[in-house]
Formats: structure tokens, sequence, C-alpha cells
């Protein structure tokens, strides 16, 4: 059965991002806090996983251990049920959705990253080819976050140190990448750097979220 991911991150002045405050961080603690998704970070970070290319055998299926860890980790990038009320319009009585509410609400591209992909999760690529030291920078819980401009400049430097990557270690993460992009198309690799980047810059604040559209 197919389905449709995207992960987004977007650029709002604070005020927006206090309007969004009490809709959205309280679904990311609910992610965060559930105890089965605390156990597959912390598996992810034990065990991180080996070369994509290698996850299955010649019939299409892993086997053993590494078939465990691959579920664990699908799992913990699929993204929660919580966050997804929120795109689908569900996390309040009325009709707000990160679609119609948030995403629509953007004039500049410059003040939008997103990837969106089918029969595929952008934010599961980027883990994989950035490895669970550098994933653990970002604030938030897998892909979603909110923070205030002050909070954007806070966690830059962090942010520059774990994905601002030499070319050897672009090298590398871009082998583990496996989403095929577009001319047009910004690399995972790319746009939540450029968007701190950006944010920083304009005194804004920042909103990203990992979606099944």
């Amino acid at each position: 059965m197919g389905f449709t991911s995207a992960w987004s991150i977007s650029a709002h002045d604070d005020a927006f991002i206090g309007t969004l405050a009490p809709r959205l961080l309280p679904l990311i603690a609910a992610e965060r806090n559930e105890p089965s998704a605390r156990e597959r970070w912390d598996r992810w970070r034990r065990e991180p996983l080996p070369d994509f290319r290698t996850w299955w055998n010649p019939f299409g299926k892993s086997s053993g251990r590494e078939a465990d860890a691959l579920h664990s980790f699908h799992e913990l990038t699929a993204g929660g049920e919580h966050v997804q009320k929120l795109y689908d319009g569900l996390s309040h009585e009325d009709d707000f959705s990160m679609l119609t509410g948030v995403w629509d609400t953007l004039a500049e591209d410059e003040d939008f990253f997103i990837s969106v992909q089918s029969k595929e999760f952008a934010l599961r690529s980027f883990f994989h080819a950035v490895g669970p030291d550098r994933a653990a920078v970002l604030p938030g819980w897998c892909g979603n976050f909110l923070l205030t401009s002050a909070e954007v400049r806070a966690t830059l430097p962090a942010i520059e140190r774990a994905l601002d990557l030499t070319p050897q270690e672009r090298l590398a993460a871009e082998t583990q990448d496996w989403l095929d992009y577009t001319e047009d198309e910004e690399s995972v690799l790319d746009g939540p750097l450029r968007m701190w980047r950006h944010a920083a810059v304009q005194g804004r604040g920042l909103c990203g979220v990992s979606v099944v559209c």
C-alpha cells in the first residue's frame, strides 16, 4: 500500500510561533515521552545501522538481529500519531491543520524547506545519513520541533557543528541518503542547516514536522 510523507521546516515570526505552541508542543512531548519511542531511539544510538545497501538479502528480506534493528529504526522514523493529528486537523475542536494553518501562510520559498516523498520518509533517510549523534542535536523529537527566534539563535552553533559537513563527511552522508532529487529539489542534507541560518539572520522562529500526507 502506497503513502506519501513530508518533512518540513518553516520560518515564522515569534507571534505565530506563540499561537502554534499550545497546539504543537504537547503533541511533540507526547511522542517523546512514549516508552516505546524512547526504547527505539536508545537502540538506534547503541546500534547504528550499517550501509543501507546491506539491509536486505537477495530475497528482499533482512533477518535476525539486523531485521529487528531495522524494524525498530523504521518505527522510530515513521512519525507518531500525535503530531500527525495536527496535519489531519484532528488535534483540536476547530479545523486547524498544518496544511492550511502553517504551510499555506508562507509567501516566500526561502522561508520553507520541505521534502515530499512517495513510499519513503525524508526524515528516515536524513537520520541514517547523518547518524544518531548528529541527529540527536535536533531539538524536539524526530524532526518535530517548535522554536522561538531566541531558541533558534541558541541552538544554531550546535546545529552548525552537527550539519555543516566537511567534504569527506558530506560524501559519506550522501552515500547513505537514498532519496532521489530533481534539479530544483533541496536535499535533506542542505535544508535543515539553511533554515536554521536563515531564521537566525531574520530573527524568526522555526517549525519542523514530519507527517504522512
